[in-house]
């Protein structure tokens, strides 16, 4: 599968626009939560790992 050139004529790259403070608050409130359920399901990984290793 080769590269697909972009036509001369067409510029296909974006401009993003800079986020309201809204969005920023919106975007970091949902980073916190995706990051909070990782860290509360890695712990219980851990755990339930180490449970096991313990002899009976």
């Amino acid at each position: 599968m080769g590269l697909i050139k972009e036509p001369k004529n067409v510029d296909l790259s974006t401009k993003s626009e800079p986020w309201t403070e809204q969005e920023l608050i919106d975007f970091r409130k949902i980073m916190q939560d995706i990051k909070d359920k990782n860290a509360k399901r890695k712990e219980r990984s851990l755990r339930l790992s180490t449970d096991k290793k313990q002899p009976a």
